[in-house]
């Protein structure tokens, strides 16, 4: 058994992820960073993403920042679900805009966790503020990895 530096745990662990991910990968997101409680996700709004006013959907934004929160609170080779989460939306998005998901660590304490992402367009906007709070639970992505 090998000894992964922090960086590449992280890595493998987002490749484990990603490979069983079909949400993000048919939403056609991308996953751009990850480190060790962190980790950036993208997508475009496509037209099947818009709602009743024209705008992307508050759903696919909030798909978008969980994303996020996952890729980033699974990055220690633990598996980690969201317990909670909340999203303050400050500007649309619309058809074509091209939003990213900044995930970074607050805390992270025994079983918990607090994340905050920030979704931006591709002018650099804010579009959207997500704060999720993890909670590790039974299983591992690497297995063979302490």
């Amino acid at each position: 058994m090998s000894i992964l530096t922090p960086q590449d745990l992280a890595e493998a662990c987002a490749r484990a992820m990603w490979n069983d991910d079909s949400t993000s990968q048919r939403l056609g997101m991308t996953l751009d960073h990850i480190a060790p409680g962190a980790a950036t996700l993208s997508m475009t709004i496509t037209e099947a993403m818009t709602n009743g006013h024209g705008t992307c959907h508050g759903g696919y934004i909030f798909t978008l920042a969980d994303s996020a929160f996952a890729f980033a609170c699974n990055s220690y080779n633990q598996f980690a679900v969201a317990q909670h989460c909340s999203v303050t939306y400050l500007i649309p998005a619309h058809i074509g805009d091209h939003l990213t998901a900044t995930a970074r660590e607050v805390s992270r304490r025994g079983r918990a966790g607090i994340y905050d992402i920030r979704v931006t367009n591709q002018n650099g906007e804010h579009v959207a503020e997500f704060r999720g709070h993890s909670r590790t639970v039974k299983g591992q992505h690497l297995p063979d990895h302490p």
